[in-house]
């Protein structure tokens, strides 16, 4: 009887802590599968990847934007796809969205409802698409928009109405002239750099954000910079002319732009050194080779007055322009940074 209570007490205790067998049998328990955190796993349209916020759908051969987008997305990349149009429902319930990457897709119509709830975007890529024009009430809270290579050949006055927030306008590679820019386009806005580059400008556009730092108008067809061009920019600090038609530029036509930092005037036609380049204290860059320039005079570079401080050239390009450049005197380049800085000679007719 002894026996079989130790037996039966060892049988009631298999499953104590305090059991001393060798090869304690424990008793199998059952557990309950969980449910992962749904963040970790979210909705997803297919072929797509979503992971922390952010939606991967470029290079699939989408024709439209798909359905199922997670809400809470903030960045949503579509692009290298065939999507042809952005409709009213596309972006429904994105509220939390701040990037949106359309680049190389087919685009050509975009509802004027489209971003109605996206009011927290702030970058809008929409370059290598079909656009004619800029897409209308395009949220508010942008502060960076990119249409590169389009078919925009017109901006309408009210296009940016409101986006006081934008700092920069990409609109490069577009069949845009100089009367497709309607008067008052880009009033109230606070851009700091815009890029209207590879158009058809033949003159420096009016009316520009007066904030701008960088302004880039290369491979137009401008032929002459005058002297009210500039007059409104007194932020500017780096001017992009480079590739254009340029045969004058006024005396006093860079005056109002105190802070120029760099000028580009490359692959002009341009036949002396523009005027008043030695007044701007701050100005380190010049590009000016590939011109018609055939002589440069000791002071078109530096101050005449010793005392009056100057900003040092780090580099001033006149290759390929027809300038005998033996007879220019040394203290032209007084003010440069040193010899490397200056880039003379290899002119061929």
């Amino acid at each position: 009887m002894m026996i079989n209570d130790e037996d039966d007490d060892d049988d009631d205790n298999d499953d104590n802590d305090d059991n001393n067998s060798l090869f304690p049998i424990k008793r199998t328990v059952t557990m309950r599968p969980t449910k992962p955190p749904t963040d970790m796993f979210p909705e997803c349209p297919f072929g797509c990847q979503c992971y922390l916020r952010v939606v991967q759908c470029s290079d699939l051969d989408l024709i439209s934007i798909p359905s199922k987008i997670p809400s809470d997305t903030r960045l949503l990349d579509l692009q290298n796809n065939k999507i042809r149009e952005i409709k009213e429902n596309d972006l429904k319930g994105l509220t939390s969205l701040y990037a949106l990457y359309l680049n190389n897709n087919k685009i050509s119509k975009v509802h004027p409802k489209a971003f109605q709830q996206t009011k927290k975007l702030k970058r809008l890529y929409l370059s290598h698409n079909h656009l004619t024009e800029v897409p209308s009430k395009l949220p508010k809270s942008l502060a960076e928009l990119r249409i590169h290579d389009n078919r925009v050949k017109k901006i309408q006055k009210d296009a940016f109405k409101g986006m006081h927030s934008l700092h920069v306008l990409e609109m490069s590679a577009n069949p845009l002239n100089s009367s497709g820019i309607e008067p008052g386009a880009f009033e109230g806005m606070t851009v700091f750099h815009v890029r209207l580059a590879e158009a058809k400008l033949t003159t420096i556009p009016k009316g520009l954000p007066s904030t701008i730092y960088e302004l880039h108008l290369d491979h137009n067809k401008i032929s002459s910079v005058e002297l009210e061009d500039f007059k409104r920019y007194k932020d500017l600090q780096r001017l992009g002319l480079g590739y254009n038609k340029i045969k004058d530029v006024e005396n006093g036509s860079f005056a109002s732009t105190p802070n120029l930092r760099e000028i580009h005037l490359e692959s002009n036609k341009l036949k002396i050194v523009p005027p008043g380049l030695a007044d701007l204290r701050y100005l380190q860059v010049v590009y000016l080779h590939a011109n018609n320039i055939v002589k440069v005079e000791v002071n078109d570079f530096c101050p005449t007055e010793p005392r009056v401080k100057k900003s040092l050239y780090s580099g001033i390009s006149l290759f390929s322009n027809p300038v005998k450049y033996w007879e220019v005197q040394p203290a032209t380049f007084r003010c440069a940074a040193g010899r490397s800085s200056v880039h003379l000679g290899n002119f061929r007719k």
